[in-house]
């Protein structure tokens, strides 16, 4: 069963973060608000942690899982960034955003796409999820909370609760946020290649929709 932390969307009480990440750092899988959807998300070094969160989501290995990361210094720490693509980035940080870029050697292998060694990365702007990263102290591993065999984001807590209770570790709460996943950049190229339009205006980077 399912912990349930109910959090003010824009004061989040400190005790219960800190309660949601201590359940992240002994393993769990937890889901999170976030300025797209909700989310699934655990430990990036936590083999077993990752493996679940893979099995709840329904994704084999060939899936994109995103590190959700503070800011761009910390970004940087899991991704060989250019000049170039820093100045993208700058533009769509934070926000709902995710970049794919080519993976640094501090990102565990089994976590990066099998065949490319890239990762997607993002710096959502959300007040809580900002301060969760911030009380456990490093990125997290994170896929789009889509139920198995649907195509749309849950983003009602409640509903969450009720179909997640026994598969996940906890459940932060802090309201609806939009239901709607993040547009996704790939910066791996020679131009930056617009993979899927989603809430982030692909405008704010110079980038067109076809």
């Amino acid at each position: 069963m399912s912990q349930h932390f109910e959090v003010h969307p824009d004061n989040p009480q400190p005790r219960l973060l800190k309660q949601a990440a201590q359940i992240l750092q002994d393993g769990g899988v937890a889901a999170v608000p976030t300025d797209s959807s909700y989310a699934l998300v655990c430990r990036l070094d936590d083999k077993a942690a990752v493996e679940n969160l893979r099995r709840i989501r329904g994704v084999d290995d060939k899936h994109h899982l995103t590190l959700l990361c503070r800011d761009l210094s910390e970004l940087a720490s899991y991704a060989r960034v250019d000049n170039r693509q820093y100045r993208l980035l700058k533009l769509g940080t934070p926000g709902p955003f995710t970049f794919i870029l080519e993976a640094s050697k501090e990102v565990p292998r089994r976590i990066s796409h099998p065949s490319r060694r890239t990762i997607g990365l993002r710096v959502p702007d959300h007040r809580v999820l900002q301060e969760l990263l911030a009380v456990h102290g490093e990125a997290l591993l994170a896929t789009t909370l889509i139920p198995r065999g649907e195509t749309e984001p849950l983003n009602d807590p409640d509903e969450i609760r009720e179909r997640y209770q026994k598969l996940v570790q906890a459940v932060v709460d802090a309201g609806a946020c939009p239901a709607q996943p993040t547009t996704v950049v790939d910066l791996t190229g020679e131009t930056p290649l617009l993979v899927r339009v989603g809430r982030g205006d692909p405008a704010a980077l110079g980038l067109q929709a076809d």
